[in-house]
């Protein structure tokens, strides 16, 4: 599995989604299509970008991932 070198600063949340993806055992193009089944518009490199931290998450994204992983919108801001 190829892990991350470096990640940006265009969210806060990019390695949280990372982190409960990979609990849950997801691969990106299941939570594609888990976000795109809720009407997100995204594709393949925005989820890298957005786990990566390289592009700014929507408040659409941000509630459907809470809404996918069963979570509030406060917690995918925990990246402990």
């Amino acid at each position: 599995m190829k892990r991350r070198q470096q990640y940006g600063n265009a969210n806060r949340i990019g390695k949280t989604v990372c982190r409960l993806r990979e609990k849950r055992g997801l691969k990106q193009k299941e939570l594609l299509a888990m976000l795109q089944a809720k009407g997100v518009d995204i594709g393949e490199s925005g989820i890298s970008q957005l786990e990566g931290q390289n592009r700014a998450a929507t408040d659409i994204e941000i509630q459907a991932l809470a809404e996918i992983f069963k979570i509030s919108i406060e917690e995918l801001y925990n990246n402990d």
